[in-house]
């Protein structure tokens, strides 16, 4: 197992450098930092733009291998990712960023596939019954919502419910406030502020989970071994834990795992109606900006996640299949 890890570890790594350092040369080709400095006023001078650009790497005047070499080498050198047009560093931006999606994106996902997968066994194991029909009418409705229209509504019951207690509970933008130290002042903070768009995420998030779950049980109650577990004296609950669910989690822990890099980075209307300044919002900062570096480095970060997903997944086949750990 851990040699297949590793060797699995090793190829995801050289996948991360290739298709960062082609999404590089791809972003020279869409990207024009210099246009972030015409229309200015007063305007600069070519020679105050090159004065600029050149020593941020960025200048389109040096041949593009040797801005690669520069940019290669400063990440495997000083794991310096450059800065931005307007210098900045990618560095503290992408830093900082990556931790406020986490706490945003690890938690509504983790609820998301707990809740999607406990209505998805709940409603197999009730199939064409009453709460079968309700949980799939409800589902249905939910993963048809959009994310701004679900984000706005949870909104607007917020700033109400606020002001019928007569006290700020829920937090509308932002992932923090300014000021608050403490342990315990700075959890309840950050969920003051954390709890309305996990609400969001979660209602419009958690349906595809549910008809996977369900689809893959329904699949696996008819099977053979779970009948025969049945006729040896399980209850249809016991033979769905101890059988039909554990083979039916599989697809879905592999799902799950690699949805990770696109909730990460793909999170930007969620990011931008609660102000929160995470990796989805940097990503369209960047491509808006004509940021090369920065578009790369977030590249670089998804691919990571791809790669994590990945492992994941092969760690969740092997404890949930015992096949695969027998081979």
């Amino acid at each position: 197992m851990i040699k297949y890890l590793v060797r699995r570890t090793l190829g995801w790594l050289l996948m991360i450098v290739v298709a960062t350092n082609a999404t590089y040369f791809l972003a020279w080709a869409f990207l024009d930092p210099r246009s972030n400095y015409v229309g200015r006023r007063p305007p600069l001078s070519p020679e105050q733009i090159e004065g600029l650009l050149g020593p941020r790497n960025l200048s389109e005047n040096m041949p593009l291998l040797e801005r690669w070499w520069n940019w290669f080498t400063g990440i495997l050198l000083r794991w310096d990712w450059g800065v931005s047009p307007t210098g900045g560093s990618v560095n503290n931006e992408i830093s900082y960023r990556m931790w406020v999606s986490a706490e945003l994106v690890l938690g509504a996902t983790i609820i998301m596939t707990v809740v999607g997968i406990w209505i998805g066994v709940y409603t197999a194991s009730r199939q064409y019954k009453l709460g079968d029909r309700i949980w799939q009418a409800v589902s249905i409705i939910t993963m048809n919502i959009n994310i701004i229209v679900a984000a706005l509504a949870v909104v607007i019951l917020a700033i109400n419910f606020n002001n019928w207690v007569g006290t700020r509970v829920f937090y509308v933008t932002g992932s923090s406030s300014e000021g608050v130290t403490g342990f315990f002042p700075v959890l309840i903070d950050a969920l003051q502020h954390l709890v309305l768009p996990t609400i969001a995420l979660v209602v419009t998030g958690y349906a595809g989970t549910h008809f996977l779950q369900r689809s893959l049980l329904l699949d696996n109650i008819g099977a053979d071994y779970v009948r025969t577990a049945r006729a040896k004296g399980l209850t249809k609950p016991q033979a769905i834990r101890r059988h039909a669910l554990r083979t039916s989690l599989i697809p879905v822990a592999t799902q799950v795992a690699f949805t990770i890099p696109a909730i990460f980075t793909g999170a930007i209307l969620t990011e931008t109606i609660f102000a929160w300044q995470g990796i989805g919002r940097y990503f369209l900062t960047t491509i808006n900006g004509n940021d090369v570096h920065g578009v790369v480095a977030v590249a670089a970060f998804g691919a990571l996640l791809t790669a994590i997903g990945a492992l994941l997944a092969d760690i969740a086949v092997v404890v949930l299949d015992p096949r695969v750990r027998v081979s």
